[in-house]
């Protein structure tokens, strides 16, 4: 299968990661990157050996056949409709958008070209998970009855260069971190039927003292600590928090509990383990081998997406599949303000379970 030209739209610091591994899959090629910064894009690619253009330039190239679109959150469906329009496929950082009639205009625009959509995180491609899913579609904990997600801390403007849009529409810890635990949740268990919830912010102005922008004071406009229930089309049901107000904890990250045992999910906001599990009976907790390779990184889900292309199936970060996750993040905060359970009318596959082995590299 020949390599699918990859351009990259937002030179900001996960673009690195993308394009560092973009160079070890088989599937994929990153010929050219933009930013609205040209010296950003300029200075990526020197280090990567590509070329930089503006971003006009970019979605104008008939080189370019997918687009990975690595802005901030409130202009990643205004990106993909371009990327769409230009005749490209589409695949973009997370949230896949900040409401859900910016991701419906993605989706339907998509079906209308004949074009591929979807996006981040793809670290459910990751060894850790899809042993998880394994294991799970194996019957090694029995039918899953519950399931518990957490991810708290104090927030990012102590270490992250650039921290205000964390605190903005579109930011906040549910949809900045929200997308790895309730992706990989979809994953392991299918989709979400209803949610309730409660939210806050806590703190209305934040301090920023990292570097370079120590001292700036940021106005919060989104809540910043989550808490909800869900009701799994499978008959699990979920339990989540997400927060950026909290000091310190002791909670787990994701653990899936099952008729005949427990599983504990490894951090999905990597693509690697460990994997542990004990069963009704066991003396204690048993770390499992995984299954499939840990030796991936962000650009996995793009070179999932040039496969789909090349074979005529859907991509296994799909745009159904983002839109689905957003539509759960979103209805959280709903039924916080509504007071009452949000029914969830979007729908996605669960995703195909990934072969052993199921990515290969360049020697």
């Amino acid at each position: 299968m020949k390599k699918a030209k990859v351009g990259i739209v937002g030179c900001g610091n996960i673009s690195g990661n993308y394009l560092y591994w973009a160079k070890r899959l088989e599937a994929i090629e990153v010929v050219a990157c933009a930013d609205l910064v040209p010296e950003k894009a300029a200075a990526k690619a020197a280090e990567h050996g590509i070329r930089a253009c503006s971003v006009e330039e970019l979605l104008a190239d008939p080189e370019v056949e997918i687009v990975v679109n690595l802005t901030i959150p409130r202009a990643h469906a205004e990106v993909n409709l371009a990327a769409l329009r230009a005749g490209k496929h589409a695949y973009c950082e997370k949230p896949f958008a900040v409401t859900r009639k910016r991701g419906e205009r993605v989706l339907a625009l998509a079906a209308r070209k004949g074009l591929l959509v979807g996006g981040a995180p793809d670290t459910f491609l990751g060894g850790g998970i899809q042993t998880c899913r394994k294991l799970i579609d194996d019957g090694a904990i029995g039918t899953p009855v519950a399931a518990t997600a957490f991810m708290a801390c104090r927030g990012h403007e102590s270490w992250h260069p650039d921290p205000e849009f964390y605190y903005d529409l579109g930011g906040g810890p549910m949809l900045d971190m929200g997308p790895y635990y309730l992706t990989a949740l979809v994953n392991l268990l299918g989709p979400v039927k209803r949610v309730s919830g409660s939210a806050r912010i806590t703190f209305p102005e934040r301090l920023i003292t990292s570097e370079p922008k120590k001292g700036t004071k940021i106005k919060v406009r989104t809540p910043t600590h989550i808490a909800g229930t869900m009701d799994f089309a499978s008959g699990a049901i979920g339990t989540v928090v997400m927060s950026f107000d909290v000091a310190a904890h002791r909670l787990p990250g994701i653990e899936i509990y099952g008729s005949e045992g427990t599983l504990a999910v490894p951090d999905p906001n990597g693509f690697g383990g460990p994997v542990r599990m004990r069963k009704m009976g066991d003396a204690d907790w048993t770390e499992v081998r995984l299954s499939h390779s840990d030796q991936v990184g962000r650009s996995m889900g793009v070179a999932d997406m040039a496969q789909a292309i090349a074979l005529g199936r859907k991509p296994r970060a799909s745009g159904e599949l983002c839109f689905h996750v957003l539509d759960v993040m979103l209805a959280f905060g709903d039924a916080s303000k509504a007071g009452q359970h949000v029914a969830i009318t979007s729908r996605c596959e669960r995703p195909p379970a990934l072969p052993v082995p199921e990515v290969r590299f360049d020697a």
